[in-house]
């Protein structure tokens, strides 16, 4: 099973379970599919396995095509490459942090398509480059590079515009944005991954994850307020201009950057701001 499958299957001592590890999603759902099958059978043997093993690439295969013709659909966007669309329907067994990159791809299309509406741009350029933005997830554990790397590279070689690549290879702020479309594509990604429950998190842990970001900024003497914003990607931090001067600011930054890495655990990056305001108030009597 794991020479046809290519994924490692681990039998341990939990009852009724088995694990099956690799880095490619299709192929552990291909192991996952043909095992089942097997044990239902009960009838493992080397023939059995590799018949059920080919039945579920085929089987697996036609979900694929279904998944991706189904994005394409529901999205409204026309005129994708098969390559694409193909590619976009392996997205279905890919999660990030628990959510499905299939699913959080329509909702970035949706999202930045009335983004763009909303503010006079081309929503359906938008819509697309919001479909095709993770696109690069679906073939990312098999090439070197980053994800909107791959992307951008996949969505060129398939004739896509660059509006479309370059919102695709900026995504996560990797290369210059060189339309708004592109900017509009990062918030509603943040927007789709960040809210509550997206991603496996229950509310009450997302609210008590921002408290401690929080709680982390105003441990430091100086710090008058602090904000945990875009879902706790980013932090805000208020200073007293009268214990905080201009050349401090930065090196409380860097303070508050190294302790939020010392204590709390949370995925991805968190970007932390520093604001010293000085305001003169007077009143005329």
């Amino acid at each position: 099973m794991e020479k046809l499958t290519g994924v490692e299957i681990i039998v341990d001592e939990t009852p009724e379970a088995v694990v099956i590890s690799g880095f490619d999603p299709v192929r552990r759902q291909i192991a996952k599919t043909a095992l089942e099958k097997l044990i239902q059978d009960g009838r493992i043997q080397p023939a059995r396995i590799e018949e059920q093993v080919q039945k579920a690439e085929a089987e697996i295969s036609k979900q694929i095509k279904e998944a991706g013709e189904t994005a394409v659909y529901d999205t409204g966007v026309v005129g994708l490459d098969p390559k694409i669309v193909q590619l976009l329907g392996r997205l279905k067994f890919r999660t990030s942090y628990g959510q499905n990159v299939l699913e959080h791809s329509k909702e970035v299309a949706n999202l930045t398509s009335l983004m763009a509406q909303e503010l006079g741009f081309d929503s359906e350029i938008a819509k697309r480059a919001g479909l095709l933005h993770d696109i690069g997830k679906a073939i990312s554990q098999d090439e070197v590079g980053t994800h909107q790397e791959i992307g951008a590279e996949i969505a060129r070689r398939n004739g896509e515009s660059k509006e479309i690549v370059n919102a695709i290879a900026s995504h996560h702020d990797s290369v210059e944005f060189l339309s708004p479309i592109a900017v509009l594509i990062e918030a509603a990604d943040a927007i789709s991954g960040a809210r509550p429950g997206a991603r496996r998190e229950t509310f009450e842990a997302y609210v008590e994850r921002l408290e401690k970001l929080e709680e982390v900024a105003l441990s430091f003497k100086g710090v008058d307020k602090a904000y945990a914003i875009q879902a706790g990607r980013e932090i805000r931090v208020i200073v007293e201009p009268q214990e905080i001067k201009d050349e401090e600011v930065q090196d409380l930054a860097d303070r508050v950057a190294k302790k939020i890495e010392r204590e709390l655990k949370y995925p991805g990056q968190i970007k932390v701001i520093v604001v010293r305001e000085k305001r003169a108030v007077q009143f005329a009597k």
